[in-house]
């Protein structure tokens, strides 16, 4: 992209609703209440002919310790250092507040290029908010409504002579949230333009954006002791060892019944939609209590999705019987997720880096596993053994045949079984056919999906009625069809 332009102003003034139209998608969570938006989220934006990244950031907030405003405007004015143009928003209907002039004055020595913009600008009841914006000593406001789209071609032209400035610069691929996954079943490798995409899911608190700062070297998500901070599935880039990622922090997931409030719901739907996009998922649980009920859900959730799954345990550092805890762990994962059985889990400490290394190991080798496939004559062979050992049922006297088996696509692997009466196949031999394929083909803990499907189903003469055949009819004088 040409520039950063970062959205920076007082909690509400609407700075996730302009960066949503600017990006063009509802990517960033929006609501009624103040201080919804606590890390800082970017997007590839288009306005006319510009192309540009934009920041969504935290309101600005008076406080300047250590609590969890006082964090967030650390992260916001990091964003304001980091952005080549900051657009400072303000509640036209509010009026300036001693808020905004305070923050004005902090824009003013931190970067070059700011713009004044008076956002609700809609109606005459903006009218006194928008002149007194002109007391801020930034310029002329622009009048802006971001929820209706108004005043963007003010914004176009005063972003215009800036944009000139860095025309010369290389063009920067900035992170997208929603990107989906190719259908074609050829095996994928990670590329810069085309990262593995991975998303960490658990329960609040387990440290899922700690480990995410962990990798990328620096305090790029807000973290703290307080549960449920992150909100928005927040996505960023980089090179883990040689390795393109794009790394998904999601909201932290409770159990549906505690789940109440509007905003907790938008933000748990935007961790799913994670989960949807992403190639991998990292299920991270906190050592001290691991598998609750809630954990066994999203490892489930994720799985059923069809995502290579890697389990981390987080918080190692802390445990104090490693060995025993260590063996409990593993006893409890294959007990309670069978359907995962063989996956990954690996004890890490996101607070010191310590066992990052062999996540590493873990979430290639899963993908690796979810994109494996297996010949068809190698297939029929297994198929041929496995039946040999423990034929199918005989429900009515009939022995249902297995005919053949055929790999249909992969991510996750996908495989079609040719057969008599499938409906009539029990669930527990089409398991002992799963678990086989698990073992005998090493894919362990990816999910694998098999469909026992009739020939019949693809005969295309099933449905029509014998006639008598042509040496037939001639036999008995009739003639060819038409007759003489």
């Amino acid at each position: 992209m040409s520039f950063t332009l970062a959205i920076v102003g007082r909690p509400n003034v609407g700075k996730s609703t302009l960066f949503n139209r600017l990006v063009g998608k509802r990517l960033a969570l929006v609501d009624d209440q103040p201080g919804v938006t606590r890390d800082l989220r970017e997007g590839a934006a288009r306005l006319g002919d510009l192309r540009f990244t934009v920041i969504d950031t935290a309101g600005l907030e008076e406080a300047t310790d250590e609590s969890l405003q006082g964090r967030m405007r650390k992260l916001t004015e990091r964003a304001v250092e980091m952005a080549d143009i900051c657009l400072f928003m303000i509640d036209a209907r509010a009026g300036v507040l001693p808020a905004d002039e305070v923050f004005a004055g902090i824009l003013r020595k931190k970067s070059a290029h700011v713009i004044l913009a008076a956002n609700k600008g809609e109606g005459r009841a903006a009218d006194a908010g928008v002149i007194e914006a002109y007391s801020l000593g930034l310029g002329e406001p622009i009048r802006l409504s971001a929820e209706h789209g108004e005043g963007l071609n003010e914004l176009y032209t005063a972003l215009v002579p800036i944009a000139d400035e860095f025309a010369e610069r290389a063009e920067a691929d900035a992170p997208e949230t929603d990107v989906e996954i190719e259908d074609d079943d050829g095996p994928r490798v990670p590329t810069a333009e085309k990262p593995l995409q991975i998303a960490v899911v658990g329960r609040p608190n387990a440290g899922k954006s700690t480990l995410i700062n962990r990798l990328l070297g620096e305090e790029r998500l807000l973290t703290g002791p307080e549960a449920g901070i992150t909100r928005d599935a927040i996505s960023v880039r980089m090179d883990w060892d040689g390795l393109p990622v794009r790394l998904f922090d999601t909201a932290g997931m409770r159990k549906k019944a505690k789940v109440q409030e509007k905003l907790e719901k938008l933000s748990v739907s935007d961790g799913l939609r994670a989960v949807k996009f992403a190639e991998v998922v990292i299920v991270l649980l906190d050592a001290a209590i691991p598998f609750e009920q809630q954990d066994l859900r999203i490892a489930d959730l994720a799985e059923r999705e069809g995502r290579a799954v890697v389990v981390a345990v987080n918080k190692w550092d802390a445990e104090p019987h490693k060995q025993a805890k260590l063996k409990e762990l593993r006893e409890a994962f294959e007990r309670l997720l069978p359907q995962l059985r063989g996956a990954q889990l690996v004890t890490i400490s996101a607070k010191t880096g310590k066992g990052l290394d062999r996540l590493r190991a873990a979430v290639e080798t899963a993908h690796d596993v979810w994109n494996r496939r297996v010949t068809t004559a190698k297939l029929n062979r297994w198929l041929a053994g496995m039946v040999e050992m423990h034929p199918p049922p005989a429900p009515g006297g009939r022995r249902i045949k297995l005919r053949y088996m055929t790999q249909v696509r992969t991510r996750p692997p996908g495989f079609v079984v040719m057969c008599s009466n499938p409906e009539k196949l029990s669930e527990s031999y089409t398991r002992y056919l799963i678990n086989g394929l698990r073992t005998d083909f090493d894919m362990p803990g990816t999910p694998i999906r098999l469909h026992m499907r009739s020939q019949a189903e693809d005969n295309p003469y099933k449905n029509r009625t014998k006639s008598t055949p042509s040496r037939l009819r001639k036999h008995l004088g009739k003639g060819p069809a038409g007759g003489y």
